[in-house]
């Protein structure tokens, strides 16, 4: 259950332990007590095919109030343009954070209709009164099997004026809401959100740290956290701190970090500003990259690969990002597999006959920098 007074990343869901009865189940607290007038719900549940031990996601979930049915989801066929959507359908902050997969019984104001179909309400529930109201959930596969979830809530102890403070608040420069073009800007850097971005508000929070290397020029901006998803791209510009030398101003990266991983984008430059678009939210910095990636594995020169069946390269960038790795053989493009780490193989095939053959490989890395190297070999 989450309080929709609250940003749904702002505050962890409020679970409630289960059990089994005659019917289906209901909560193991009798009367679920609600310490805010606007609610709404979530379920964490499976579907187990017959002969096998896997589970599978849900077909389909109704939310009913008080008999009357408010709102449901289905996942029937989704199109490929509205896969980043999961995002806002489950509770992605628990998610994110290493919880479980729970699924929202209400839609985010920044998701559009969907996978949801709005009977009386878009899953967001006003406790009006102090009366015990009955909730009930029904969950079925795609066979049309189905599980009952029922129980009661009621409106305890509440906030005052909670609806008067969030019209006070919503247009607030600190806020950034769903729907509209979202603008933070500080003496160092801009942050600009179209429309479209974000499912849900939140209150934005900036911060910075500054740092003591020769490849950085600026602090590292948090820019919100990386528990909070983004649907597009959004624009970065961050301004240099020190003078970027003529030579390095085509080779400025803008590296994200979070969690222990991290991307760089090439930045575009203007003046002392440099740009570039992002998905994800996290901790940004402005860094010079003129070091060239470095290829590894293969093989000598002047090898003799008539019992070998494959070439394996492993390049390596400081940067940890490759854009491009192409290989040629006597002049011709050679095509490579790539297993996802870092790794790029070819198998020999009906390509590379017996005899004396020449391979270029060239790696390129995010900055521009490239690296090339040829090897003969013979099969």
């Amino acid at each position: 259950m989450h309080d929709r007074w609250i940003s749904s990343y702002r505050q962890s869901p409020k679970l409630f332990s289960l059990k089994k009865i005659t019917v289906g189940y209901t909560t193991v607290e009798p009367v679920i007590t609600c310490h805010t007038d606007k609610i709404s719900f979530c379920i964490s549940a499976n579907d187990k095919v017959t002969e096998s031990a896997n589970p599978n996601g849900i077909y389909e979930a109704i939310l009913y109030f008080d008999e009357r049915a408010v709102v449901g989801f289905q996942i029937d066929s989704i199109s490929y343009d509205e896969t980043r959507y999961v995002n806002a359908h489950i509770d992605y902050k628990t998610r994110a954070a290493g919880g479980p997969f729970i699924e929202h019984l209400s839609r985010l104001p920044g998701y559009p209709e969907g996978v949801y179909k709005d009977f009386s309400g878009d899953g967001v529930i006003e406790l009006t009164d102090e009366n015990i109201h009955l909730v009930k959930i029904v969950v079925k596969d795609a066979y049309g099997n189905t599980s009952l979830l029922d129980f009661k809530v009621k409106k305890g102890i509440t906030k005052e004026d909670r609806s008067q403070k969030d019209s006070e608040s919503y247009y607030d420069q600190q806020e950034f809401h769903p729907g509209f073009v979202n603008i933070f800007e500080s003496d160092n850097l801009q942050l600009i959100l179209n429309p479209t971005a974000l499912y849900d508000s939140f209150a934005f929070v900036h911060s910075e740290k500054m740092v003591a290397s020769s490849d950085s020029y600026s602090d590292i901006h948090s820019l919100e956290s990386g528990l909070v998803p983004v649907h597009d791209y959004f624009t970065v510009r961050i301004r240099a701190n020190k003078p970027v030398p003529p030579e390095l101003r085509d080779k400025m990266l803008i590296k994200r970090s979070w969690g222990g991983k991290t991307e760089v984008v090439k930045a575009t430059g203007n003046g002392e500003w440099f740009t570039a678009a992002f998905r994800s939210f996290g901790n940004f910095e402005l860094i010079a990259d003129n070091e060239p990636p470095v290829i590894t594995g293969g093989f000598h020169d002047n090898a003799i690969l008539s019992k070998t069946s494959r070439i394996v390269f492993l390049p390596k960038d400081n940067n940890d990002e490759m854009k491009n790795f192409s290989g040629e053989l006597d002049g011709k493009w050679l095509r490579f597999t790539n297993d996802k780490s870092r790794s790029f193989i070819y198998i020999f095939d009906d390509t590379c006959g017996r005899g004396s053959h020449e391979l270029k490989i060239s790696i390129q890395d995010e900055a521009g920098n490239l690296t090339e190297k040829i090897y003969h070999f013979t099969r």
